[in-house]
């Protein structure tokens, strides 16, 4: 019976790792098991912290063996993250110079900021980013140069963290796989965190954006407190309840 419990365990996993966000009824159809089996599966998955409940769906957590592709996050909760990319944007104010992650939320709100005749310096690790934003004439883009992520299309290691070392920028607007009150904002690979906790180091304002589900989430890496940001940007799926649990250490919640 173990046997065959670990043996779903790892089915489920692995399924809602190809697939993303998935339905029990679906699991259930997969597995040849009944629905309950599945729920009960995904409650001890669930307390591994190798997946989340929600709704009668699971969808998969990041750590350190495993990372979510572009392809995934370009197809989840993509509303959410529009609304999260034009709030984001309302907070750079005033700002000329400012750090746009790379993941596909930044490079949503690269795609809104092409559409506006704002004049402003962008740096960014992302290729998307970049290609995004490059032949907008109001536009000044800094792409840091590393090693490219192939999932992220972003880049990594001492050049970029080089590179910023000699900036000094007005808004820094960084993602996170993980962001809780306890352990802070984590990533999988202490590579990216050793570039976001450079852009930290050398901005002055500090945004988060990420959508509910990155919330009462840890991975591997840690790269900031909660209270080092001034702002927390994301969806109404985080009630408002869990999002004072937030302000009270220090940032503004904006829930899009």
């Amino acid at each position: 019976m173990a046997a065959n419990r670990d043996a779903r365990f790892r089915e489920i996993v692995a399924y809602t790792r190809g697939h993303g966000r998935v339905e029990v009824s679906d699991l259930a159809a997969e597995l040849g098991v009944a629905h309950e089996t599945v729920r009960r599966d995904l409650t001890v998955l669930e307390q591994q912290g190798l997946v989340r409940r929600t709704h009668g769906a699971a969808y998969p957590v990041e750590n350190a063996g495993f990372e979510t592709t572009m392809d995934y996050r370009s197809s989840h909760l993509v509303p959410e993250k529009r609304r999260i990319a034009a709030a984001t944007i309302e907070l750079i104010g005033a700002a000329t110079t400012i750090y746009l992650d790379e993941g596909f939320t930044p490079h949503l709100i690269a795609k809104q900021l092409n559409g506006t005749d704002r004049a402003l310096t962008v740096v960014t690790p992302s290729i998307a980013v970049a290609t995004a934003l490059a032949l907008n004439n109001q536009m000044t883009v800094i792409m840091l140069g590393g090693d490219v992520r192939r999932r992220t299309l972003g880049t990594v290691g001492h050049w970029v963290t080089d590179m910023i070392s000699t900036l000094l920028i007005d808004v820094a607007i960084l993602g996170a796989n993980g962001i809780s009150p306890e352990r802070g904002l984590t990533t999988p690979l202490p590579a990216v965190s050793d570039v976001k906790a450079k852009v930290l180091s050398h901005s002055r304002r500090k945004i988060f954006i990420g959508v509910h589900t990155k919330f009462g989430q840890d991975s591997f890496s840690k790269f900031a407190d909660v209270s080092d940001f001034q702002a927390l940007v994301t969806d109404r799926g985080l009630t408002s309840h869990q999002a004072g649990r937030y302000a009270e250490l220090g940032p503004r919640v904006v829930r899009a």
